[in-house]
């Protein structure tokens, strides 16, 4: 039994709880259909956490749909005022 964790919520982080899974092995693909306020479409910065890409899977095969946030692009609209600098 494994406890599935990663970016889903604040109240806990916890996606799967005490869930038996075969052994993982390098390339498998491991899909949670609702990861709340970080997927995509809730995404936001909150805490500067940079957005995640977003991965098409069909038929065992997944392609990018949505490119990774860059801190870059992430700050790129950000300025610091003349009188704090």
């Amino acid at each position: 039994m494994v406890t599935i964790c990663g970016k889903c919520c604040e109240s806990g982080d916890i996606l799967i709880r005490d869930v038996k899974i075969a052994n993982p092995e390098r390339g498998d693909i491991f899909a949670i259909f609702s990861t709340g306020a970080y997927g995509y479409t809730m995404a936001s910065n909150y805490n500067k956490n940079p957005l995640l890409a977003t991965v098409l899977v069909k038929e065992g095969k997944s392609e990018i749909i949505v490119k990774r946030q860059t801190y870059d692009h992430m700050i790129a609209n950000e300025v610091i005022p003349e009188s704090l600098k």
